[in-house]
């Protein structure tokens, strides 16, 4: 897996800046790339937005949406990846939601979302991964994950 470091090498060599919305991971992506030297060329900005209101006020996450497939889905890390990136002027947005809590057949599951301008038009990927560790750990491997496959969604989205 890519280290934060190499991610926002790769941000600063393609003169991308980032926007992050974060549900599960609480900041915690935005804070990786804090850490980093020169980071502030690449973080445009980052929102955290647990609750349905939050992510329909702050991201335009539709109430439908949440309600026809749930508070943590696919379709939810789409609409927060896609507000995003509409809400800010950055080239890359990632959003992530999900459980952190290892309960359940949904426990530790992380729905992930990426999107890109390309050609004028939004470009979105979601992806959905589950961590089996506990709830901080799951948090942690969440947004070093997010973060990790920036380089390769931007490659995705490039060709």
């Amino acid at each position: 897996m890519l280290s934060v470091e190499a991610v926002v090498a790769f941000l600063e060599e393609h003169d991308f800046t980032l926007v992050t919305a974060e549900s599960c991971t609480g900041g915690l992506i935005t804070s990786l790339l804090a850490e980093v030297r020169g980071s502030g060329q690449v973080l445009e900005r980052g929102y955290v937005v647990y609750a349905p209101r939050a992510k329909n006020e702050c991201l335009g996450v539709s109430y439908d949406t949440i309600q026809r497939y749930g508070l943590s889905s696919a379709k939810v890390a789409e609409e927060m990846a896609l507000g995003a990136l509409r809400n800010s002027q950055a080239v890359i947005a990632v959003s992530n939601t999900g459980l952190a809590e290892i309960e359940g057949e949904a426990g530790g599951v992380v729905y992930f979302g990426w999107a890109m301008h390309k050609g004028g038009q939004e470009q979105v990927i979601t992806e959905k991964v589950r961590f089996l560790e506990s709830r901080n750990e799951v948090r942690e491997a969440a947004a070093r994950y997010a973060l990790a496959k920036v380089p390769s969604v931007a490659d995705f989205f490039c060709e």
